[in-house]
């Protein structure tokens, strides 16, 4: 039983933290614009090369972004639109992508 209310308090935690780490969904929308051009106006491709980012989880989408900057993953269109972006930047476009 103690153990099991450590782990409830942990995860209590947890989730605290991730609503303060959220990004703003509005911010997101207005960052997005540069996005649309690939990933469309709301986040669907109309190009099968490129992903729909509508509908993603909020922490893939920041993942990916993160990989981009990083050179963990590699696209030299997404490399260079991602390495400008603010770790806010991400938070915002994950949590509107997410939101659709």
């Amino acid at each position: 039983m103690k153990l099991l209310n450590q782990l409830c308090i942990g995860l209590l935690a947890l989730s605290s933290t991730q609503v303060m780490a959220a990004g703003d969904i509005t911010a997101g929308k207005e960052k997005s614009s540069v996005c649309a051009s690939c990933h469309g106006g709301k986040g669907i491709s109309l190009n099968p090369l490129w992903p729909n980012l509508a509908g993603q989880k909020q922490g893939y989408i920041a993942k990916q972004l993160h990989d981009f900057q990083s050179g963990k993953r590699k696209d030299p269109m997404m490399s260079a639109m991602a390495k400008p972006l603010s770790d806010q930047d991400i938070k915002d476009l994950a949590a509107y992508y997410a939101s659709l």
